[in-house]
């Protein structure tokens, strides 16, 4: 157990840290009118609050250390790492989910989120699921478009849109769900095996960032895939109770997921003029707390916060679930989902990638000549 001491010295380090990356973006980092956010329960603020599905984070202790102490749908005890991101590009402290019936004018003006808990690329995932498949949320945003129109005007609204920060981070829950847990790709289509499905999907990905060009968004962060395989609940489902081990088979599939996804970006990008994709490295990311946790503060990776941390998640983590004394020493809230903690550092690193791109003027990134950032 860190020492009061050293736990006090950890949290004004993360703060220095982001304020001076705060400090940085006047700067250093583009200016961007608002975030669009897609994808999975990693980014998902609250839209499955509004809908009817088992995907749900509506409840204690979800939200145990968000401003207000009450479950706002985030999969965490807190922020999320988009809530950071949106912070440190000065959008917004808050992104809040598209479909929050209270929404403010301001709120649509700086930008919401459209994901949902347990989607994927395959829309098998969200149908498995019941939640929101990503050809909904392109709807959803389509719908936001009318509405910010009707707010500032048909030509304010294509400026936003041309000038936000579109964040994209899905694909997890196809591998976990559709293949490793569940493998219902395997078992009703015998032409998958993981590279072909790997390819299947970045078909889908491919498809979806076209078709959010073709609505106006031009700055868009596109995420890789995660270690899936030291996700606890995956360890768990491999029988890893004792030692508890990061699967190799897995992670080896992420990376190589994550090699085809750097080398299409480029690719892409040159099909759609004015565009800038930027790799979002979620392996790196989080491989950097898993593989030196104590560097970073934390004390348990191999298990979530909530209840035995081996199993629980959405509904199974709920008001009568034990919980650990103190979140800051988990990098997992419950099985599958980061602390704030960890998503503070992620958050950070994700940053620091960004700033060592040298973006240093809004005009070059947006309309100067295609490149991708990897």
């Amino acid at each position: 157990m860190a020492s009061t001491t050293n736990k006090t010295i950890l949290f004004l380090s993360i703060l220095m840290f982001f304020d001076i990356i705060k400090a940085k973006n006047s700067t250093t980092l583009p200016k961007f009118s608002s975030i669009l956010i897609f994808g999975d329960s990693s980014v998902d603020s609250g839209n499955n609050n509004y809908i009817s599905t088992l995907f749900q984070a509506n409840r204690y202790p979800y939200g145990k250390d968000f401003v207000g102490k009450y479950p706002t749908g985030r999969f965490s005890n807190g922020k999320l790492v988009t809530d950071f991101l949106a912070s440190s590009f000065g959008i917004k402290e808050e992104v809040p989910p598209f479909l929050d019936p209270n929404l403010s004018d301001d709120d649509i003006r700086t930008g919401v989120s459209f994901a949902s808990a347990g989607t994927g690329y395959d829309d098998l995932t969200a149908l498995i699921a019941n939640v929101i498949s990503l050809s909904e949320q392109i709807e959803m945003f389509e719908t936001y478009v009318e509405r910010l129109k009707g707010i500032v005007g048909e030509d304010e609204a294509k400026r936003i849109i041309d000038n936000s920060l579109v964040i994209v981070f899905a694909g997890t829950n196809d591998f976990v769900i559709d293949f490793y847990d569940i493998p219902i790709r395997q078992r009703t289509e015998r032409r998958f095996d993981i590279p072909t499905y790997q390819d299947f999907i970045l078909g889908r990905l491919q498809v979806f960032i076209k078709r959010l060009y073709n609505l106006g968004c031009r700055s868009m962060f596109v995420s890789g895939l995660p270690p899936i395989g030291c996700l606890p609940i995956q360890m768990t489902a491999e029988h890893e109770i004792y030692p508890r081990t990061c699967l190799e088979e897995q992670n080896s599939d992420s990376r190589n997921y994550n090699e085809k996804l750097v080398n299409l970006l480029p690719r892409l990008q040159t099909q759609l003029n004015g565009s800038t994709l930027f790799y979002s490295d979620a392996y790196n990311t989080l491989s950097r707390i898993l593989d030196n946790p104590s560097q970073y503060g934390f004390v348990e990776s191999k298990r979530g916060c909530c209840g035995t941390g081996l199993l629980e998640a959405g509904f199974l983590c709920n008001y009568k679930s034990l919980l650990c004394s103190d979140t800051s020493e988990y990098v997992f809230f419950d099985s599958i989902h980061g602390t704030e903690a960890a998503y503070k550092y992620v958050a950070s690193f994700l940053i620091e990638d960004f700033l060592s791109q040298n973006l240093s003027t809004h005009d070059s990134y947006y309309r100067g000549a295609s490149k991708t950032m990897y």
